[in-house]
């Protein structure tokens, strides 16, 4: 039996995310047809105001028809007769006996079956002429599109300093005819919050027209709150329980977790409430855990952040650090502003609010100079406390993998770290170049 297996099969909550996640094709037509809500597609964590609009946001590939493991269909069906706790008790149980072969690979498996859509869908974007120079991530999104952007309503935009993210989000109309922009200023100037202030009403008018919702002020602030507590929890995740001496799982494992709570994080797997609750259960269940000495003691493995992985990497790294000795961390959408709360006060604009989330996240994080950039890196390095820095440098990146000297220098300087960058253009392509770069990496901790 794997070592993912007696980790993941009593982590309910895992399972649910994941299930939810890969399940998300017949969730969405549901919603679609039979309680007649609006898709609206969205490719970066900003999917607040499509909820606020009673919408559903959806990032583009859960429309995708996935494999789906065998053991998370069986408990999807016994869930509505025994409930998803005894059907995990029983499924602990029985696995004692060697019977439910599948229970070997249920993370590991929900991962690639991810990761291999991707891959798929990156030669769709290359088979319909998006540049070979683009990255990953762009070109993925890009065949996302072309294969069911005919599904959605409506695709949400933000602009970014990153012209070919720009360029990607042009090329849209040709598979989503109704796009609803914010433009983003490229600086802090004197009245760039009042822009983007605007520019987010606008938004919000188009999401109205195309749902025959209202947006109020309170439907705002609902979202904000549920979305404000959805970070809080990822927080605790990466701040609290990444940072124990004792993992309430094996490391290869929880760095699989920390990869679908990246993957998942972008639409909430559709439903923000849904997956508000898992995450809460999946913070409970961690500590839990810990506090029963269940899991695996990893005081004597480093810390290694990989990054940046939301414009695509190669997802086997963990398992190699694994088996070098250390334990992986995925902090994207920190490091990049993404788990920022956003103010819910009594008297409080939210449009202005949102405007001041979305103006921090892009000139601070996402969209932000190299500058500003290598600073983000080295404040979420020194926050969380790692010991080593893996740079994930994409093929095709001109806005960020591009500043990785400059990173090198600041690190030497101000964290004195161990560092190295490995390449990266399309999944399961460079396997032993990054395996044997990252044993050199991990003789500097010998």
């Amino acid at each position: 039996m794997s070592i993912f297996t007696d980790d993941i099969i009593s982590f309910k909550s895992v399972l649910r995310l994941a299930y939810n996640f890969l399940a998300g094709r017949e969730y969405l037509k549901k919603k679609k047809f039979k309680d007649r809500k609006k898709l609206i597609s969205v490719a970066l964590p900003f999917s607040d105001l499509i909820y606020s609009a009673g919408a559903v946001p959806v990032f583009p590939i859960r429309m995708e028809k996935f494999k789906v493991n065998a053991y998370l269909n069986a408990l999807n069906s016994a869930k509505s007769l025994i409930g998803w706790d005894l059907t995990t008790r029983l499924l602990s149980f029985v696995r004692q006996f060697d019977v439910l072969k599948i229970l070997d690979t249920v993370m590991d498996d929900v991962i690639h079956t991810i990761n291999e859509k991707y891959n798929e869908l990156y030669e769709l974007g290359i088979d319909n002429g998006i540049p070979s120079d683009f990255c990953y991530g762009i070109t993925g999104l890009t065949g996302m599109f072309i294969s069911k952007g005919k599904n959605v309503d409506a695709n949400l935009n933000f602009t970014i300093r990153c012209s070919a993210w720009n360029k990607y989000s042009e090329s849209l109309k040709n598979y989503v005819p109704r796009q609803i922009w914010v433009d983003v200023p490229p600086r802090e100037y004197g009245n760039a919050i009042e822009l983007l202030t605007d520019n987010i009403s606008k938004a919000i008018t188009d999401l109205e027209d195309v749902t025959g919702n209202l947006v109020t002020d309170n439907s705002l602030k609902k979202q904000f709150r549920i979305g404000n507590q959805i970070k809080r929890f990822y927080k605790t995740v990466l701040f609290e329980c990444s940072a124990s001496d004792f993992y309430p799982c094996n490391p290869a494992t929880f760095a699989e977790i920390l990869a679908l709570l990246g993957l998942s994080f972008q639409d909430y797997n559709s439903n923000a409430q849904r997956y508000l609750e898992n995450f809460s259960y999946l913070v409970k269940e961690m500590r839990e855990r810990i506090d029963k000495g269940i899991g695996m003691d990893v005081s004597d493995m480093p810390r290694v952040m990989i990054t940046p992985v939301f414009g695509g990497w190669e997802p086997e790294t963990h398992e190699i650090l694994y088996n070098l000795g250390a334990r992986t961390i995925y902090a994207d959408w920190e490091l990049l502003k993404m788990l920022e709360e956003i103010p819910v006060g009594r008297n409080s604009n939210p449009v202005e609010d949102y405007a001041r989330f979305v103006m921090n996240a892009t000139m601070r994080g996402i969209g932000c100079d190299q500058e500003t950039l290598t600073d983000s890196y080295i404040e979420t390095a020194k926050d969380l406390n790692v010991d080593g820095l893996v740079f994930n440098q994409v093929f095709g990146c001109h806005s960020i993998s591009n500043c990785y000297s400059q990173l090198r220098r600041k690190i030497r300087k101000k964290l004195e770290i161990p560092t190295t960058v490995i390449n990266f253009n399309k999944i399961g392509e460079n396997v032993e170049q990054v395996r044997t770069r990252l044993g050199a990496f991990m003789e500097m901790f010998r």
